[in-house]
């Protein structure tokens, strides 16, 4: 759920502003302070004093992977906003309107999030507001069953566009019933069966203190936040032992080639996933992984775009990338054609992903695509949000800063006999695992040839086994 105002329009013009120090080629994350309260609350604090503007990304160790529920601990994030420290969800948001401000929360498999942006000079007014949805959410009922029934006609309405629920098909197929394969948004049968006890149960089990981070980047001084989180929030109790999940734990590569057809019997045009098991966030190679991956699939001038969209006309885009989670993450080709082009578009895919090996990179490929990586690499943390979503997420996946400060040069440093190494060891060469979203009746017939053939109708509960 989100609220934007004026201070959101006010960053998008305000986005050049610079947040990363260069010293010649090479970028480095800009200075901040950690601190861990007594009560096991981290604090990331990363002044910038360009622009009087400060954005909050708190995160509490609370996605989808410890859903008992699927859906729970997305609703709850939602339902943070619903009313919160004795103000109502009208109230909250008629506050945030007359700052010009924005505050939204949402989740992810692995995390939930409070996000705002707002003035300097408004501090004092929207980090009590944080608080107050982090430590004192209401979940009122009856804006609770408003939010529940729109939740279920979403996730019921999302069916009808395969592009918004086919990686949900593909982390299932891939993940099969270990966490990460888990509906992060539920479905429509499983978000039916939550009240809001369970709400209020997954907050007080997950919403502590030791399970939290805030990170602050903006206009304000180190010592003055550091002394105003504390006082708001050192009193915050930790009330239960906090689960321990076991993300390892069943943690299995497909054994075989695999190919979930779902049949939407009005499409016109087939949307199709291909790929397996990719890295974790963590993984030290990731630098040299991603220049790989675009020159496969990463920008409009790749082998995948190249090939299926300039080249045959297939279709009107082609990408290749990762999903990276803590413990495990997810390779993909994703692209879409007309129905009865099918094969044509997932052989010449499987085709142009083969030349990784049968080809490999030459010295222009790899040069070309180390240069497009540093380019596109400073833009992606101007802003005060984008680093407190890095600082964010150093927090929930357990990454270092190393990954930024040490970008470019391992960028510049990627070699390629590095290249055919990164290729041989991360991107998954067979056993593929391929999910087709399309008309059945024309497109199943074809699936064997790539794999065990599953068919299941895209109106059926869930997303498969």
């Amino acid at each position: 759920m989100k609220i934007i105002g004026l201070v959101t329009r006010t960053a998008l013009l305000c986005c050049s502003v610079l947040a990363i120090t260069v010293q010649a080629a090479e970028f480095k994350l800009p200075a901040y302070e950690k601190v861990t309260l007594d009560n096991g609350l981290t604090l990331y604090l990363l002044p910038q004093h360009e622009v009087p503007l400060v954005t909050v990304h708190a995160v509490v160790k609370a996605g989808a992977i410890y859903d008992q529920k699927a859906g729970l601990s997305y609703l709850t994030a939602q339902g943070l906003m619903l009313g919160a420290g004795g103000k109502t969800k009208t109230e909250i948001e008629q506050t945030i309107d007359f700052l010009g401000a924005s505050l939204s929360t949402g989740s992810s498999l692995e995390g939930s999030m409070v996000q705002a942006n707002f003035m300097a000079k408004d501090s004092a007014t929207v980090l009590p507001l944080v608080k107050a949805l982090l430590t004192q959410p209401a979940f009122d009922d009856a804006e609770f069953k408003k939010m529940q029934q729109r939740e279920i006609a979403a996730l019921t309405q999302a069916k009808e566009s395969p592009r918004e629920v086919i990686d949900q098909y593909f982390h299932r197929l891939v993940f099969g019933k270990h966490p990460y394969g888990y509906a992060q948004n539920g479905e429509p049968e499983s978000v039916k069966q939550i009240a809001r006890k369970d709400l209020t149960a997954f907050h007080q089990k997950y919403y502590q203190p030791a399970n939290t981070a805030i990170v602050v980047a903006g206009d304000f001084e180190t010592a003055a936040m550091k002394q105003q989180l504390q006082q708001l929030l050192g009193s915050w109790k930790n009330t239960q032992k906090l689960p321990v999940l076991d993300l390892t734990a069943a943690l299995t590569a497909p054994a075989e080639s695999q190919v979930l057809v779902v049949d939407k019997s009005d499409a016109i045009e087939t949307t199709f996933l291909i790929g397996g098991p990719g890295v974790t966030q963590s993984n030290p190679d990731y630098v040299g992984i991603s220049v790989i991956n675009t020159v496969l699939g990463g920008r409009f001038t790749s082998w995948l775009n190249d090939e299926l969209r300039v080249n045959s006309g297939l279709t009107y885009g082609a990408r290749s990338g990762f999903d990276r989670y803590s413990a495990a993450g997810l390779f993909a080709i994703s692209s879409f054609t007309k129905t009865d082009s099918t094969k044509a578009a997932l052989d010449l895919a499987l085709k142009t992903y083969q030349k990784l090996w049968s080809q490999g990179l030459d010295q222009a490929t790899l040069d070309s695509a180390k240069a497009y990586v540093k380019g596109q690499f400073p833009p992606k943390f101007e802003t005060n949000a984008a680093l407190a979503e890095l600082l964010a997420d150093m927090y929930l996946y357990g990454f270092t800063e190393d990954y930024i400060n040490s970008f470019q040069s391992k960028v510049e440093n990627l070699t390629l006999a590095d290249s055919k190494r990164l290729i041989n060891s991360y991107f998954p060469k067979d056993k593929l695992q391929l999910v087709l979203i399309g008309k059945a009746e024309a497109i199943a017939p074809l699936a064997a040839s790539y794999g065990k053939v599953t068919q299941l109708d895209i109106k059926a509960p869930g997303f498969g086994k």
